[in-house]
Formats: C-alpha cells, structure tokens, sequence
C-alpha cells in the first residue's frame, strides 16, 4: 500500500510538472503574441491590426489542440498514457524553441508568419494529447476518494505555467530596453524551454503506466477505434464535457490574456501593469484550484463548479470598470477575484470530464471534449472580444459575451450526472454512467 502511494504521489509530481512546462509554452506565444509578434511578424500593419492578427496566429494553437486531443487520445488509449504523455511533451518542446529561433519578417519576409504558424499548430498538437494523459494517470493511481484532489494538480499547471510565462518576459522586459527585448530579449524565455523539457521527461521516464489500463490491456478490452466508439457510446457525455468547458475557457482568455492587451492596448498603461495584475491572479490559483478539487470530492463536482460559473458570469460586469479606474491595485483586484472564480470551475473540472467516460475510451472522450471547448472558446475569446470592443466601443458586449458562454457551461453541468461516486474501475459502464449508491 505505501508503494502504491508512493506511486500515486510520484505521478500527480510528474503530471504538475509536465503540464506546467507544456502551458509555459503554450502561455509564452499568447503573451508575446502581444508584445512582440505584432510588431515582429506583422510590422505592414497598423498596430491594431498587427496585434489582431497575432491573437489569430495564437488561435491556432486551439485550432490542433482538438487534432492533438484526437490522434493522441487514440493511442492513449491503445498503447498507454505514459508513451504518449513523452511524446506530446517533446513535440511541445521543440516547438517552443523553434519559435525562439526563429527570424522575423524584416530578415525572411512572409516565410517568418507562415514558420510561426507552423509551430503554433505543433504546440497546439503537442498540448491537445498533454491534458488527457496528465489528468488521466493522476486519477487512475490515486485513492478514488481523492480524484478531484488529484486530478487538479495537473490543472494547476495552468496558473504555474502563464505564472512563469509572464515571469520569463516579464523580467525580460523589466532589465532590457524596449529595443532589446524587441530584438533578441524576448527569444530567451522560448529558448529555455528547451532546458526546461530534458527535466520534463527524466520525471516521466521514471513513472509507471496507469494501472486501470493495464487491467484494460491485460483483459484485452482495448477500443479498436475509440474515437468512433466514444461518439457511439458516449455521445451525451462528450456534449455535456464540451458544453462544461467552453464559458470557463472564454471567462479565463477574457480574465488572463485580453487583460494585457486592454491595459497596454486601449488603456495606454504600461505592459507590466495587466502581466503583474495576472501573475498575482496566478499565484493565488496555486493554492486555490486544489482546494476546489478538495472541495468537489466533498460536496460534489457539479455544485463547486456551478458556484464558480455563477459567480465568474457576475463578476465580469465589475471586472471592466475597475479596469478602466487605471489604478494598479483596482487591476490587480480585478484580475485576482476573476480568477478565484475561475479556480472555482478549473478545480473540479479535470475530474469532473474524466470520469464521464469508460476506462478503454476515457483518453479520447476527455481530449475531445476538453479540447473541441477550447477552439469554441478559448481560441475565439480574444479575437472576438477585440472585435466587439472595435465595434461596439463598450466592455459591456464582451462582459455579456462572457455571460452568455457561462449559460452554456451551467447547460452543460445539468447535461451530465454528478461524477464523484462513479466507479472508474468498471471497465465498460452504461453509455451513459450511473453513481454508485454509497460512498
């Protein structure tokens, strides 16, 4: 028993560590898409458009996250989560550092934007396959009274890993000129990466594969085509994860990314006021996105996130006007409670998608779900929220685009049953899983 805790505990290490790593990269295009890439890869247009046209290079990223989700959920779930959980975090490495490497438009023309999609859309494929397997080998070792403990930490690589983005260019920006870091400053964080995933893996090499899939395995129970059999046998399930997920992914783009933009861009105050106000947000989610997870295995997952998604759809009407105040402490106010509520959805989600599907097709039916919301939401919330505030002049249309996204994350709570007592050691379940009557 002490063996196998000491198992569980090495996987939920690794899966935190692996999935910061992979956000860092994710996080640090997103927040130089700001920064840098409009002036960089895009300097033949005037700034506004420069800029939407980074946050489009950034959606793609979101746009292979559900390719990754799929091609990587299928061999997830046919050769193993630790195989593939190697292989996603390579594919993201080398990309970040690719980026890092690469010329901008003044050296090699329209080749730099188009090389930069490229590797936009390898980190997206690396990303989709990540969150599945990490979240998937935490809940599948640990103590099935703890899922929602357990399955959050690898969520907490989000905060971890846009704290350490913003970090990295953060300080990057803080003790260079605005020339250097627009020359060669900004490169660093991206090449340090490449460090960053040789840690990486030596942690995942040392790790054992799930045990519920080698049950799996060992019964030869495996889905020849789990794709297929996930729409087939889950299709409810697979509506009610992407439903759940999308307002949380465009209330956190609207609450971590766009604020940088809205600050520097539309406010005119320094870069560092939005990239401070995030980290600061950041680092409470640490702390605050596994006492949610806690607090869904006591209570339910269902009733933690639907607080959280009640509250972030309330919150966002305050959110704006203590932007616009333009006092640093009312940003960074704004910014920290927004993403207190966001911690309240974020914690108990992973479980929460995870358990809605069968052992043999569980990789392929959270990747889908989980990333299919992303290009639904978070790969459109920037851009659309720049493009309502072009057109409409007020925050007011993007606070009620962010409502109307929560409206569909509360359907897709009521879709679903509540996940906490399923048995995930079931190895084929009704279609549409039933909780057990005690706990």
């Amino acid at each position: 028993m002490a063996g196998s805790q000491h198992q569980a505990r090495r996987v939920i290490i690794a899966s935190l560590i692996g999935t910061s790593l992979e956000w860092y990269d994710f996080f640090l295009y997103g927040t130089a898409a700001i920064l840098v890439f409009n002036e960089l890869f895009f300097p033949t247009f005037e700034p506004l458009t420069g800029t939407f046209l980074a946050f489009t290079t950034y959606a793609i990223g979101f746009v292979a996250r559900p390719v990754g989700g799929i091609v990587f959920g299928h061999f997830g779930d046919r050769v193993g989560r630790k195989n593939v959980l190697i292989i996603t975090l390579l594919i993201m490495g080398v990309a970040t550092v690719l980026i890092g490497l690469l010329p901008g438009y003044p050296t090699i023309g329209a080749a730099a934007p188009l090389l930069l999609v490229t590797f936009r859309f390898l980190q997206g494929l690396g990303l989709g396959g990540e969150w599945g397997g990490a979240v998937l080998m935490s809940i599948e070792h640990g103590d099935p009274r703890r899922r929602g403990l357990n399955a959050s930490w690898p969520q907490v690589g989000v905060p971890a890993g846009n704290l350490l983005a913003a970090a990295a260019l953060g300080v990057m920006s803080l003790t260079l000129s605005d020339e250097a870091f627009l020359s060669w400053g900004w490169r660093i964080p991206f090449l340090l990466s490449g460090v960053l995933v040789i840690v990486g893996l030596w942690i995942r090499l040392r790790i054992s594969e799930s045990p519920l899939f080698t049950e799996v395995e060992r019964n030869n129970q495996k889905a020849r085509m789990p794709v297929i059999d996930v729409i087939r046998s889950h299709p409810r399930a697979l509506l009610a994860a992407i439903a759940a997920r999308v307002g949380v992914d465009v209330a956190f783009y609207t609450f971590a990314l766009f604020i940088v933009q809205y600050v520097s861009g539309t406010l005119g105050l320094d870069r560092t006021v939005g990239l401070n106000a995030v980290l600061i947000g950041s680092a409470c989610q640490l702390v605050l996105i596994p006492l949610f997870g806690t607090l869904s295995d006591r209570y339910g997952r269902r009733p933690v996130y639907l607080i959280g998604a009640v509250s972030a759809g309330i919150w966002v009407f305050a959110f704006f006007p203590l932007l616009d105040t333009r006092s640093t402490p009312l940003i960074i106010l704004a910014a920290v409670i927004a993403l207190i509520t966001h911690a309240a959805m974020y914690g108990p989600q992973a479980a929460f998608i995870a358990e809605l599907f069968s052992t043999r097709l569980r990789y392929s039916g959270a990747s889908m779900g989980y990333q299919i919301a992303g290009v639904l939401g978070g790969a459109l919330a920037p851009i659309i929220s720049l493009a309502l505030l072009q057109a409409t002049g007020t925050t007011v249309a993007i606070s009620l685009y962010v409502v109307v996204t929560l409206v569909i994350t509360v359907i897709g709570l009521a879709l679903a049953p509540e996940t906490r007592d399923l048995d995930l050691a079931t190895a084929e379940p009704t279609a549409e899983p039933t909780a057990k009557t005690a706990r």
